[in-house]
């Protein structure tokens, strides 16, 4: 099941997130936000039509960028899911939650400490680990 997810920075460098409603799979935990992809639908035009939904922001084609996959085979607890997380670069409006969730900007080290499904946490760490490596001068 393709899943599209953006990243969506404020000023200050912090992430987005949102929390899974009540009676949802993962329910109680944070995400990045974003959806399914519908059937013949191109992921960035899913990712857009998300954030529209659940956020009530606008996205432009040309402010979505990928960065990294996450994926997971099925198993008892579901079926098999590919993420593609995608950086957002500008919206128009203010983020807000429309389905129910709780949303929150957070630092890098306040979303690392959020409970979070496992392709989320995968998801940070890949953006978090190149940050984290310093060359050497």
């Amino acid at each position: 099941m393709p899943v599209v997810a953006g990243v969506l920075r404020d000023e200050k460098g912090r992430f987005l997130l949102q929390k899974r409603p009540p009676g949802k799979r993962h329910a109680g935990l944070w995400e990045f936000p974003g959806g399914k992809v519908e059937t013949g639908e191109m992921p960035r035009l899913a990712l857009v039509r998300e954030l529209a939904e659940e956020l009530g922001i606008a996205v432009g084609l040309p402010d979505v960028g990928p960065i990294a996959f996450a994926e997971h085979d099925a198993d008892a607890d579901g079926p098999a899911i590919v993420i593609l997380l995608y950086n957002i670069e500008r919206w128009t409006g203010d983020p807000l939650s429309l389905e129910g969730g709780e949303i929150g900007w957070f630092s890098q080290s306040e979303a690392l400490g959020l409970p979070k499904p496992k392709l989320d946490r995968d998801l940070l760490e890949a953006l978090i680990w190149p940050c984290s490596q310093a060359s050497p001068a």
